[in-house]
C-alpha cells in the first residue's frame, strides 16, 4: 500500500487458555514497515486498539501514528479475538450456544486477559519472542495494564491515548463521574448551536408521539436517539450531531429518510456488536463482581437524564439492557449479556502489586476533557504504577491519537528518561 509494505498471516489459539479443549479460534495479524526497510532489523511496535470489540486500523495510506512509528518500528497489528478478520462473534453465534450461561462462558473469553495471552502467543511464535513496545488507545490501555501485569518481561516501553482505567476497576465510580462530563458536553453541544435545542425537541416529540421505523425496521426510540451524544467525545462530534439534525425533517411531521438512514448507521452496532455487549464486563477483574448494569443503575439516580426533559439530554458511552431488545443486531446477545451482569466473578485482569513495582516506561496521554475515560481516575492509577508519566492536556478529545503528535510527545517523555528498554 502506499508509503507500507503489507504481509498477513492467521494464527491458532485456543478459545479458552485454561481450558484447550474448548476448542480453537484464529487471530488475525498484519505487519506494516516501510518499503525500503523491509529487511532490516527493526524494533517492534504492536498496537492495541480501542473498544472493546474494536478492529485494528485499516490504513489508506501512511499518516498520523503509524507515519510516525514506521520511521523506527516494525508495525504489528493484532486484530483481537472476535473483530476484524480474526474469528468473529456476533449475536447469532452467540445465541446458538443456547441459554445465558452458555453465552456468558464463551464471551468471558473475549476479555483483557485473553487478549494479552494471545499478544503474547503471537510475540513468542511469530516474532521469536522478541520484546516489543505497545501503543494504546482507549481500552487499548486496559491491555497495557493487563499486560503489565501479566507479562512486564515482554515489553519494552507502552505508550497509552486516553486509555488508563481506574484501580481497583470499578463500573460504579466511572459512571458516577462519566454522566457528570456527558451532561457537560451536552451543555456545550447546546451553547455552540443552540438553534439546535429546539431541532432536537421536536425530534424528540416526533419519536415519542408515532412510531418512527429505522431502515432496517427496528423502532427508533428517544433513548436510542440520546445515544448519539456518544459523539460528543470525539472531534468534530459537536458539529456532526448539528449537520445530522438540521437535515432531521424533510416536512413538518415526517422524518426524512437521509436522517434514519444516518442514525441506523451510527446505532445498529453492525461494526462493532461487541462494543455494547463487553462494555461493563471490561470491569469485571476477580472477585468484584457483579456490574448488575452500573450504567443504568445511575441513570436511574438522574431524573435530568430523562426522555422528556428539554433541552433533551443525550448518552454516552454507557450500555442500557434496553439496548437488547430494540437494536436488531444486538437481541441475540441478550441472554448472555445479562448472565454476565450478574456474573460475581471474573478471571483476574490487573495486578496492583506488580504494578506498583513495574519498571516498564510507561507513558500516558490523559485528556484532561475526556468524555469516555474520567481523567482524575486516569491520574490516580497512574500515581500507583511504577515508572510511569503522565501527560495531562486538553488540546484533544480522545481520539487525539490520530494526531500524529501525541506518540511523538509520548516518546520524547520515555527518551527523556533513558529510552525504552531492548
Amino acid at each position: 500500500m502506499p508509503g507500507m509494505r503489507v504481509s498477513e498471516r492467521h494464527v491458532r489459539v485456543p478459545l479458552d487458555w485454561d481450558d484447550p479443549a474448548r476448542g480453537e479460534i484464529e487471530v488475525f495479524v498484519r505487519e506494516l514497515v516501510d518499503p525500503d526497510r523491509r529487511d532490516a532489523d527493526l524494533p517492534l511496535l504492536t498496537y492495541l486498539q480501542g473498544g472493546p470489540g474494536g478492529a485494528n486500523p485499516r490504513p489508506l495510506k501512511a499518516d498520523g501514528w503509524i507515519e510516525e512509528a514506521l520511521a523506527d518500528y516494525r508495525i504489528v497489528l493484532v486484530d483481537q479475538r472476535g473483530t476484524g478478520r480474526s474469528t468473529p462473534v456476533d449475536a447469532q453465534i452467540v445465541a446458538a450456544l443456547g441459554d445465558g450461561e452458555a453465552g456468558a462462558d464463551y464471551l468471558a473469553c473475549f476479555r483483557a486477559d485473553s487478549i494479552v495471552r494471545d499478544l503474547e502467543h503471537v510475540r513468542t511464535t511469530v516474532y521469536n519472542g522478541r520484546k516489543w513496545t505497545t501503543l494504546a488507545q482507549s481500552y487499548g490501555g486496559w491491555l497495557t495494564l493487563a499486560y503489565l501485569s501479566r507479562a512486564p518481561e515482554a515489553l519494552s516501553a507502552a505508550y497509552v491515548c486516553g486509555g488508563i482505567p481506574g484501580l481497583p476497576m470499578s463500573a460504579d465510580e466511572v459512571y458516577r463521574r462519566t454522566f457528570d462530563r456527558v451532561a457537560a458536553k451536552t451543555a456545550e453541544y447546546y451553547r455552540r448551536y443552540p438553534q439546535d435545542a429546539a431541532r432536537v425537541a421536536a425530534i424528540a416529540d416526533h419519536l415519542a408521539a408515532a412510531p418512527v421505523r429505522l431502515p432496517d425496521g427496528d423502532l427508533l426510540t428517544v433513548r436510542r436517539f440520546q445515544t448519539l451524544g456518544i459523539d460528543f467525545g470525539m472531534k468534530p462530534g459537536l458539529e456532526r450531531m448539528h449537520w445530522l439534525v438540521e437535515h432531521a425533517f424533510v416536512q413538518q411531521g415526517r422524518l426524512s429518510e437521509g436522517f434514519l438512514a444516518d442514525v441506523l448507521a451510527r446505532t445498529s452496532s453492525a461494526a462493532n456488536p461487541l462494543f455494547w455487549t463487553l462494555q461493563e464486563s471490561i470491569y469485571g477483574d476477580g472477585h468484584n463482581g457483579p456490574t448488575a448494569w452500573a450504567a443504568q443503575r445511575e441513570r436511574d439516580r438522574r431524573p435530568e437524564f430523562g426522555e422528556d426533559r428539554r433541552p433533551l439530554p443525550f448518552t454516552g458511552e454507557m450500555a442500557f439492557p434496553w439496548m437488547f431488545d430494540e437494536i436488531r443486531l444486538l437481541r441475540g446477545f441478550k441472554p448472555a449479556v445479562h448472565a454476565l451482569a450478574e456474573r460475581r466473578e471474573w478471571s483476574p485482569i490487573l495486578d496492583p502489586d506488580r504494578l506498583a513495582a513495574n519498571e516498564v516506561p510507561l507513558a500516558a496521554a490523559v485528556y484532561f476533557d475526556d468524555m469516555f475515560v474520567d481523567a482524575g481516575l486516569q491520574l490516580d492509577t497512574l500515581d500507583r504504577i511504577g515508572n510511569a508519566q503522565a501527560w495531562v492536556t486538553n488540546e484533544f478529545e480522545h481520539d487525539g491519537i490520530g494526531s500524529g503528535r501525541v506518540l511523538t510527545r509520548l516518546r520524547d517523555l520515555v527518551r527523556d528518561r533513558g529510552g525504552e528498554r531492548r
